[in-house]
């Protein structure tokens, strides 16, 4: 997780869009959010988040590919605090690990 969000920000999430997808809604809790194609718009307090994103070429790590899902993020009407607080859950609840 990091300490500061701009207000624009690209991500390169190693997933399928089917994957974003399933994961979207929890992420975004609470709030009211609309899906469109390859992209979705969220409604925080008197602001909002745009999500826009497409499918990258694999990594390619050996014989492994892992899918690459580019996410643009784009906040409008939200100052500091409440970029960090809305991306503070959004990250925890993207967050995939192993062990």
């Amino acid at each position: 997780m990091q300490s500061f969000y701009a207000e624009r920000f690209e991500r390169d999430m190693g997933c399928t869009e089917a994957e974003w997808l399933g994961w979207l809604p929890n992420a975004i809790g609470d709030h009211f959010w609309k899906l469109q194609d390859h992209s979705a718009g969220v409604r925080i307090g008197e602001g909002a988040l745009g999500l826009t994103w497409q499918a990258g070429a694999p990594r390619v790590i050996a014989l492994m590919r892992i899918p690459r899902l580019l996410v643009s993020f784009r906040f409008a009407g939200l100052d500091e605090a409440q970029r960090y607080a809305f991306m503070k859950r959004f990250d925890l609840y993207m967050q995939r690990g192993g062990g």
